[in-house]
Parts: C-alpha cells; sequence; structure tokens
C-alpha cells in the first residue's frame, strides 16, 4: 500500500514538472476555455515563452495595433508541414499560430509606446517588465481556420477565452513623457473573421505568416538565423526555393540598405492595408488595390477619386495626389480616429505617428502631378 502510494506521488510530481503537449482541437470538440489547455505557451521562472515544440517568428512590417507589440508563435502536428507559396503558405490541419499582445513597462510600471522589446531568445518574454492584453489563436481545420480570443488576467497567470472580445483604457507613456490615452479592443471572434478574410468567400486565413514578411534573420536560442530558412531545417516548410527568389517586405523602422522609401511605404500599406484592399478583398469595390502586386497606377490611387465622398474623404480629390500629402485621401484616413473615416477600421484607436511619417514623405516624393 505505502509503495502503491509512493509511485502516485512520483507520478504526480513529474507530472508538474513536465512541459504541456502541444495540441489542436479536431471539428466537434470544445475549444479550450483556458490558453494553457492548449500547450503552446508556458510560464516558467517569471517568463512567458515558447514551449519547445513550438517555434517563434516575426515580420518584416507588421500590422500597427495601438503601439502593442506581440510575440509570434507557429505549431505543427509532428510530421506536417507547410507548402511554400510566393503568396500564401498551405498551411497543413491543425496548424495551431498565436499572436500575445502586450506592452513594455517601465520601472514604475507605466506602459510604454515606444518602449524597448526585453524579450529573450531562450528565456522569452520577462512578466515583470511588460503588460500581457490577449493571446489570439488562428487554428487550422479540415474546413479552414478558426479565430479565437483569449484575455489575460491582471496577475498574469491565465488567458481566457473571450467570444465577445474586451476592451481596456490604457495610458503609454513615450521618451518625452508625453502620455496617449488608447482604448484597446480586443475583438470578437466574428471581427478577427472579418480582417482575415482576405479573399471575399473564401474565410479566415494567416495574414502575417507570408513569404515576404517572413523573409528575415530573427534571434533563436541557438543563435542568429533567416526565418524561411529555418523552418525548412525545423521541418515546417517544404518546397522553399533559392533565396535570391523569395520576396522581402522592407524592415519597418530600421530599413535595410537598399530598401527605397518607396519599398518601405508599400510594405507598410501591404501589411496594413492590402488585407483588404485587393482585387479580392472586402474593399475590392474601392477600386484602391494597396496589396504588394498591385502595379503603382490609378488602381494604387495615384489621382484617383475615391468611392466615398464628403466626410470619408475629407473633401480631398484623389486617394494619393503626388507631391502634396495633405490633399491625399489616404492620409487623411490614416491619421482620423473617427470611427467612420479611419483605415483601418478596425485594430486601432491611436494614431501611428511613424507609419503616417512614412507615407506622408513617400508621397511628398511622387512626381507628376493630378490634372484639376
Amino acid at each position: 500500500m505505502k509503495r502503491g502510494l509512493l509511485l502516485i506521488a512520483l507520478l504526480l510530481l513529474a507530472a508538474c514538472g513536465r512541459q504541456p503537449e502541444p495540441r489542436f482541437m479536431p471539428e466537434g470538440d470544445a475549444y479550450p476555455e483556458k490558453l494553457s489547455e492548449w500547450g503552446m505557451l508556458r510560464l516558467a521562472d517569471g517568463h512567458l515563452q515558447p514551449v519547445a515544440a513550438v517555434l517563434p517568428y516575426d515580420l518584416n512590417t507588421p500590422l500597427f495595433t495601438d503601439y502593442a507589440h506581440k510575440m509570434r508563435t507557429l505549431w505543427m502536428p509532428e510530421g506536417q508541414a507547410a507548402q511554400y507559396g510566393e503568396d500564401h503558405f498551405d498551411y497543413p490541419v491543425g496548424t495551431v499560430l498565436t499572436k500575445t499582445f502586450y506592452y513594455p513597462r517601465d520601472e514604475q510600471g507605466r506602459l510604454l509606446k515606444n518602449g524597448q522589446d526585453d524579450r529573450d531568445p531562450r528565456e522569452g518574454l520577462a512578466l515583470a517588465r511588460v503588460r500581457l492584453v490577449e493571446t489570439r489563436i488562428l487554428l487550422r481545420q479540415k474546413e479552414g481556420w478558426m479565430a479565437l480570443p483569449y484575455v489575460w488576467d491582471e496577475a498574469q497567470k491565465e488567458a481566457t477565452l473571450e467570444w465577445a472580445g474586451a476592451s481596456f483604457d490604457l495610458e503609454l507613456l513615450d521618451e518625452k513623457g508625453q502620455r496617449l490615452a488608447v482604448d484597446y479592443q480586443v475583438p470578437d471572434a466574428n471581427q478577427c473573421a472579418g480582417c482575415h478574410e482576405e479573399r471575399h468567400g473564401e474565410g479566415v486565413r494567416p495574414l502575417g505568416p507570408k513569404a515576404r514578411h517572413l523573409n528575415k534573420d530573427l534571434a533563436y536560442a541557438d543563435g542568429l538565423d533567416n526565418q524561411l530558412a529555418h523552418w525548412q531545417k525545423r521541418g515546417f516548410l517544404m518546397g522553399l526555393p533559392e533565396a535570391a527568389g523569395i520576396p522581402r517586405n522592407a524592415l519597418f523602422g530600421q530599413p535595410r540598405d537598399g530598401e527605397s522609401l518607396e519599398l518601405q511605404a508599400r510594405s507598410y500599406l501591404d501589411a496594413n492595408c492590402g488585407h483588404c484592399h485587393n482585387p479580392k478583398g472586402p474593399a475590392r469595390t474601392s477600386g484602391l488595390f494597396l496589396d504588394a502586386a498591385a502595379q503603382m497606377g490609378i488602381n494604387y490611387g495615384l489621382c484617383k477619386q475615391p468611392v466615398a465622398a464628403g466626410k470619408g474623404s475629407g473633401d480631398r480629390l484623389v486617394d494619393i495626389h503626388p507631391g502634396k500629402p495633405e490633399e491625399s485621401v489616404l492620409t487623411y484616413r490614416v491619421e482620423s480616429t473617427d470611427p467612420s473615416v479611419m483605415m483601418p477600421e478596425l485594430g486601432r484607436s491611436a494614431v501611428h505617428r511613424e507609419g503616417l511619417d512614412l507615407l506622408e514623405r513617400w508621397i511628398a516624393g511622387l512626381p507628376g502631378a493630378c490634372r484639376s
């Protein structure tokens, strides 16, 4: 009897020290109420980190979300891999993508607008230096992708599935001591689907993990490596072409040598607008296409009259007026926080000043003029 009890105690102790196994939920099962049940991330020694089987990733130019930082991860069932495609990867059933939104804190616990990202490739996020807000999951099932929003508790111990989303009134501090009020919105499941339906009628799909966004170096626990090459080495990706044949967006905020102002601006518009503004996207009826494949010209907004009129255009006559950002509808909508005017419509309550500055500098340098 004593020997049996001892064996049970030893097994329980072993289970407590074991990392949770990542998993995906087949159709018909209830989705986990707690993020920890997915087994993708774990809390250890005051840090939030991906488990060993989960691969972190990052993007060249990411989508702006009220200055939130993001920790992204990828997991696939053992023996499965994504098939490379220049515009989209074909991810296998069971793929789980996570994206954790957080803000850096200073020593007084204040949230920082442009704080340094102290994520360590070995240890993960130091919880004492960040405020976790939410973690979104994208799950690949047989019939398509499912989006699930999880909201972190104040103690940063657990995140809970919130189908209806959530909202937080946050205050961010910049390097000059100025404060920015943010009405942070965790989208509900339907809003997630609205943004991630990049092709009308084709359902939810991932927006970030594409070749042009992923083609960059990342610091892993075992050293620096190109992400796409690393995915292939780990068995997460097949069909990867030679490096010279892989597209690459500009690195936002720290452009590489040779990355022109035009490439920087187009990469920003691709990441922030192109998922809707493309020939098959939700904003296709606007005739304004800002995805990476779009050709420069009237469909890219150059001297193009907007479909929206009046308030939505700010009484400006064209989407992009070469040489005149102050007369362009594009900048008017990017600099607005009016819900009936601003673009993107979801995902932000504040103006991305750095992104707006980039677009203004690009438009100011465009040659040509619009006929009056």
